[in-house]
């Protein structure tokens, strides 16, 4: 039938085409129907097509389900390396249930239970997560607004197979790469943790005048100053060739004062631009939900921003800081006139804000520490992206 393009040594035969139904005893639906009655707050966890995504189950979000309702679905219950697929919505995405799950009810989700044979269920669901098996998942959804799959068209899906030795160590490898992707990016979420923390605990909170964590050697008191005296607006025509600069929002799925935003280049209607030095900050009339933005290099930038320098003042101290919901709601959002779509920030009432100010031999000590701190957060994610290129390119090349 076929053999794939990279293959473990030792592993020579064709591989095989099988119907699934000639490989699972039971391809069915589990419990479909109205299940909100029999919620409780404890009880047995309740497996739903929100919780498998991407070929593994997620706690994400969690439904529990009463004694009585979930004896009566006994003769559903999934076990230890059963495979469910989610058949409305996001379908074709598929997981194995592990020990830990043994005896789960579930809802809404297609079961594949009793094998005939010996088969890997681990290599099966990294066979759907291939760009072949989902554009054949594809073609037999059905709906516009909402897709759907049916058991009875995946009792005659067609998957490509090996012989069981070769299917337990492609799992293998590719549940290698899956616990790295996962490693890294737990080491992410926990140092995004500890730098939130740490911006709790190294700026002074509730009006108190020294932090509650600080590096040796500094006992000084905290001022407050107001923003427009720390930080000077200056507006300087291009009259260079440096790059143009425009603001466009990264992370998307990350809260707002932990969001990230990169400058990047626009060379369109450069004549009105103006000058913006590295490390300078700008804001624009309507960015009050994002706070202010930090050049990344020198450039030049839409006049619709105002630039704001400071003389003694390192900005990867107060970069976080401006983008801190301390900051942007309880100090920013008071100067912002307007309603809806029309709000702007008042730029004069913004600069009579009273922001942190301290020794800039301190800032440098706290931004070098944040910076150190980003750096891991970036070299977690570099990993995190680079496996998933791996994953994507090798899913394409072990199976036929």
């Amino acid at each position: 039938m076929g053999k794939p393009e990279i293959r473990f040594k030792g592993y020579t035969d064709e591989w095989e085409q099988r119907k699934l139904s000639d490989i699972y005893d039971s391809i069915g639906n589990a419990f479909v129907g109205t299940a909100t009655p029999y919620y409780a707050e404890q009880g047995h966890f309740y497996l739903e097509s929100n919780n498998v995504k991407d070929g593994q189950i997620n706690h994400n979000s969690e439904i529990f389900i009463n004694d009585e309702f979930y004896e009566k679905q006994k003769d559903k219950w999934l076990h230890t390396g059963d495979m469910v697929m989610v058949q409305s919505g996001h379908v074709g995405h598929a997981a194995v249930i592990p020990e830990e799950l043994d005896n789960t009810a579930a809802h809404a989700l297609i079961m594949f239970r009793n094998p005939k044979e010996e088969i890997e269920p681990y290599f099966l669901n990294y066979e759907y997560q291939t760009d072949k098996a989902k554009k054949k998942i594809e073609n037999i959804t059905t709906g516009n607004t909402i897709k759907h799959i049916l058991a009875s068209d995946m009792q005659e899906f067609v998957v490509d197979v090996p012989n069981y030795e070769e299917q337990k160590v492609i799992a293998s490898y590719f549940r290698n790469i899956d616990h790295l992707i996962t490693l890294h990016q737990r080491k992410c979420d926990e140092v995004k943790s500890l730098k939130k923390y740490m911006l709790q605990k190294m700026f002074p909170q509730n009006e108190q005048k020294v932090p509650e964590i600080r590096f040796e050697g500094f006992t000084e008191a905290w001022e407050q100053r107001k923003l427009g005296d720390v930080f000077k607006e200056y507006s300087e025509k291009n009259h260079t060739e440096l790059p143009a600069l425009t603001i466009i929002q990264g992370g998307g799925t990350v809260k707002r004062e932990d969001s990230d935003r990169n400058l990047m280049y626009d060379k369109s209607n450069l004549s009105n631009y103006k000058m913006v030095r590295k490390d300078d900050f700008i804001v624009h009339l309507r960015s009050f939900e994002g706070g202010l933005e930090k050049s990344s290099s020198d450039g030049i930038i839409s006049p619709a921003y105002h630039t704001f320098h400071g003389d003694v003042t390192d900005s990867r101290f107060y970069y976080p800081y401006f983008r801190s919901c301390e900051f942007i709601k309880h100090k920013l959002v008071p100067h912002v006139y307007g309603i809806r779509d029309g709000r702007s920030i008042d730029i004069d009432g913004m600069k009579t804000i009273e922001i942190p100010y301290t020794s800039i031999e301190e800032q440098r000590k706290i931004g070098d520490y944040l910076e150190s701190i980003d750096d891991l957060i970036t070299l977690h994610q570099q990993k995190c992206e680079e496996l998933k290129k791996i994953k994507k390119f090798m899913l394409q090349k072990m199976f036929v």
